[in-house]
C-alpha cells in the first residue's frame, strides 16, 4: 500500500511540475513513478511493483471474460434459437478473506450470463446461476482458474 500512494505522489509531482494538473499529465506521472519504482526495487522491500502486473492480467482477464460473455448473451438475445441452459453450481472456496471473497463475487456477478446468489455460511462455497451451464464441474473449475486464482495471486 505505501508503494502505492508513493507512486500517486508521483504522479501528483509530475503532473505539477509538468505546469498542468490534467488526467494525461497524472496518468504519465503515474506510469513513470511506476517505472522508477520498479527500477529502484531493489533498494525496498515493498510487493507493490511485483503485483502491478498481476493486477493488469486480472484486468485483462476479466476484460476477455466481459467480452466473451457479452457475445454469448446477445447471440441468445438476438437469434431465434435459444442457447441458454440455466442452471446452478456451488463453487468451493479458497479465498478466505472478506476482500478476496468479495471481489471474486462481484467479478463473477459482473460478468453477463452469471450472478452470485449467496456465499456458505461457513464461506467454503459460493452459489451461482449461470445462464449457460454446459458442463457443472467445467463452469465451477472455470470461475476457480480463472477469477479466483488471479485474485489470490494478486491479493496473497
Amino acid at each position: 500500500m505505501r508503494g502505492f500512494l508513493f507512486n500517486l505522489m508521483l504522479a501528483f509531482v509530475w503532473a505539477v511540475s509538468m505546469g498542468e494538473l490534467s488526467l494525461e499529465n497524472l496518468l504519465t506521472g503515474f506510469v513513470i513513478g511506476y517505472l522508477a519504482l520498479w527500477w529502484l526495487r531493489p533498494l525496498h522491500h515493498d510487493d507493490y511493483v511485483s503485483k502491478g502486473p498481476r493486477a493488469v492480467g486480472l484486468l485483462l482477464f476479466f476484460l476477455w471474460e466481459l467480452w466473451v460473455s457479452s457475445l454469448q448473451v446477445a447471440r441468445d438475445v438476438l437469434t431465434r434459437g435459444k442457447y441458454r441452459k440455466p442452471g446452478f453450481i456451488a463453487v468451493p472456496l479458497d479465498v478466505e478473506t472478506d476482500v478476496e471473497i468479495t471481489m471474486l463475487a462481484i467479478l463473477v456477478t459482473l460478468t453477463p450470463g452469471t450472478i452470485v446468489l449467496e456465499v456458505a455460511d461457513d464461506r467454503r462455497a459460493m452459489f451461482v446461476h449461470i445462464m449457460f451451464l454446459e458442463n457443472p464441474e467445467k463452469s465451477a473449475a472455470s470461475i476457480k482458474d480463472g477469477f479466483e486464482r488471479r485474485i489470490l495471486e494478486l491479493l496473497r
